[in-house]
């Protein structure tokens, strides 16, 4: 089912929980008798867990391949020991064998033992668990691809971005770090790799290309869309979640989260966190035990040429304000919504609202501009939106807020 047009400006979306997860534990890892197709899909900004005593999240990475070529095999040949498999168990099942399992992937981003994987991987977030809570798993194991099998510390995870983080104990297994590329120079058509556990199959290759970039989503774990999604058609199955997307020279571009799929298969409608998003969060989650996000409290919708001509608009792109939240940052800085709703060509958009055309100078064209611009600043921080309220062309400055777990109600 297709999102609606208007986008929460970093609070106020209202998202369709669904896309795959990691597996019910199969026979596979050895955890549960018989197979299950459930899947497990979890993350939550619950317990705050307890900061880490070393504040370096990426002491230090596996070096980049040379070259240019693509090459599958020399991908898979240095990057899969890198990879893991991680298995949840939920509740007294250590000990006792009931309550909840799930297996997911990941992948070690430093030399001191931290690895990436999805936060759905590790929580019961996804679920639809009251107010966006969810529960950590009570133990979690890392396999390595050699089959040895040790304990992992949950140092934290992101609600939103659906990213967890693990600590293994550098002394208890080799590791092989994966090296960390930047999301921000993917470009569509590049080649890429997927490692990981689809159906519980360890240490999996797929391959495919990037088919689109920055795509928004609905998130498995929050109520807010994430908009910087990397697309590709290399297989996502149930099970890669948490694992690398990997570019040419084998550098983790993206953390593999969800898929698009009617049969609950990989349909070539996979989506990757990028790794710049993925790093922001364990960086913080490392130093503090959680992540914070930067609010503004107003909804936008995009808008094109042809809604700028039929409705008098002085700019032809931007992010129109549809609506905003009681007692807000935006409320208070003297945003203006949108106040008579219209139609042309099945779009609808609430017109009479400011025009976001620039914050802090960076040209916004779109409604997810302005999400991206928010996300990459912090509770606190001041931003200077430019806005077009009618002909007019004016500055308000917005001392940001933190976006609360739940999108709140607006006030039109």
């Amino acid at each position: 089912m297709g999102r609606p047009a208007v986008v929460a400006v970093v609070a106020i979306v209202s998202a369709f929980l669904g896309g795959a997860g990691a597996l019910l534990l199969g026979k596979a890892t050895g955890w549960v008798e018989g197979e299950t197709d459930t899947v497990v899909l979890s993350v939550v900004d619950g317990a705050t867990p307890a900061a880490q005593e070393n504040d370096a999240a990426t002491a230090e990475t596996g070096k980049p391949l040379s070259g240019n070529d693509f090459d599958p095999a020399r991908i898979y040949r240095e990057r899969a020991e890198g990879v893991v498999t991680v298995i949840a168990l939920f509740g007294p099942h250590a000990d006792t064998g009931g309550g909840g399992a799930a297996q997911g992937s990941g992948f070690v981003a430093s030399a001191d033992g931290y690895v990436l994987t999805n936060s759905h991987v590790i929580t019961t977030a996804g679920e639809g668990a009251p107010n966006g809570s969810a529960d950590a798993a009570t133990t979690v194991y890392v396999e390595f691809r050699d089959g040895d099998r040790i304990r992992a510390k949950i140092v934290g995870w992101d609600v939103f971005d659906d990213v967890g983080v693990l600590r293994v104990d550098p002394k208890a297994h080799p590791l092989t770090t994966v090296p960390l590329g930047d999301s921000n120079e993917v470009v569509v058509g590049e080649p890429v790799a997927a490692i990981g556990s689809p159906f519980g199959q360890m240490s999996s290759l797929s391959v495919g290309v990037v088919a689109a970039t920055e795509r928004s989503i609905d998130s498995l774990t929050s109520q807010y869309s994430l908009v910087d999604a990397i697309q590709t058609d290399a297989p996502i199955n149930r099970g890669n979640s948490g694992g690398p997307l990997l570019d040419a020279r084998g550098r983790a571009i993206g953390v593999n989260a969800q898929i698009r799929s009617e049969s609950g298969t990989a349909e070539g409608v996979g989506f990757a966190i990028p790794i710049n998003s993925a790093v922001r969060s364990m960086e913080q989650l490392v130093k503090t035990g959680r992540v914070r996000y930067a609010w503004v409290g107003i909804s936008t919708q995009t808008l094109t040429p042809g809604l700028a001509r039929r409705f008098g608009f002085a700019a032809p792109r931007g992010a129109v304000v549809q609506s905003v939240v009681k007692g807000s940052p935006a409320e208070k800085a003297g945003f203006r919504a949108g106040s008579e709703e219209k139609e042309f060509s099945g779009v609808r958009l609430r017109v009479g609202g400011d025009l976001i055309v620039a914050i802090d100078g960076e040209d916004i064209a779109d409604a997810e501009d302005v999400v991206r611009a928010v996300t990459n600043r912090l509770p606190g921080q001041r931003a200077r939106f430019t806005v077009l309220r009618g002909p007019e062309r004016r500055v308000i400055e917005v001392v940001l807020g933190e976006r609360p777990a739940n999108p709140p109600p607006t006030d039109r």
